[in-house]
């Protein structure tokens, strides 16, 4: 039965996940993301072509579809691995959303909510990681990188402390693997110098 409710609610996480919001939000603007700045469908691409309200309102639905689906989960008591299973799949509907022919955004944000509900701690770190690196560089890949890499070096500090069980650890090294997979693109713009850099705020 356990096995059951946890393997229904990673699909509706997958389906939750999938629900491009970013792209919506924008849509709703005029602007079709896939054919301006990054191509991203992420929020960062909302912000530089649909400003920063627009940005709000589509971190808050991106990260809402990591959060909800974990903490449903967390709520109908799940074992801790049906727990990350769920979140995994909310992270894989948004960057393979079947409402965009399985492609998507690069599960920052979205990932930013599955650790909102599975290690506040963690979070908050990327974020505050994130803030400054931007704040610094202007370059959001720089600071979702950074941040992707800061909550990996936290998830394994709070794990030697026993603070954070082994199967979250994991799952938090192999979300930022896969953020900085998502980012290749980026890293060879990176390299390059020709990457995009918000001039304003």
């Amino acid at each position: 039965m356990a096995l059951t409710i946890a393997a229904g609610l990673a699909m509706l996480a997958y389906l939750a996940g999938a629900i491009p919001f970013s792209f919506l939000v924008a849509r709703a603007r005029g602007v079709d993301l896939r054919v301006v700045g990054s191509g991203n469908v992420g929020a960062s691409n909302v912000w530089r072509n649909c400003g920063f309200g627009a940005f709000l309102v589509a971190l808050a639905g991106d990260m809402l579809k990591g959060a909800l689906p974990v903490a449903v989960a967390q709520a109908l008591g799940l074992a801790p691995l049906a727990v990350i299973a769920v979140g995994a799949a909310a992270m894989l509907g948004h960057t393979r959303s079947i409402f965009l022919g399985f492609r998507g955004g690069k599960a920052v944000a979205t990932g930013g909510g599955v650790l909102l509900a599975l290690a506040p701690l963690i979070a908050l770190t990327g974020l505050v990681c994130w803030g400054i690196v931007f704040g610094a560089t202007r370059i959001a890949a720089v600071a979702s990188l950074s941040a992707a890499i800061a909550c990996a070096i936290v998830a394994g500090v709070m794990f030697l402390l026993g603070a954070l069980p082994l199967a979250s650890a994991l799952f938090v090294w192999v979300a930022a693997v896969a953020i900085v997979a998502l980012h290749r693109a980026n890293i060879r713009r990176l390299r390059s110098g020709t990457e995009n850099r918000f001039e304003k705020l």
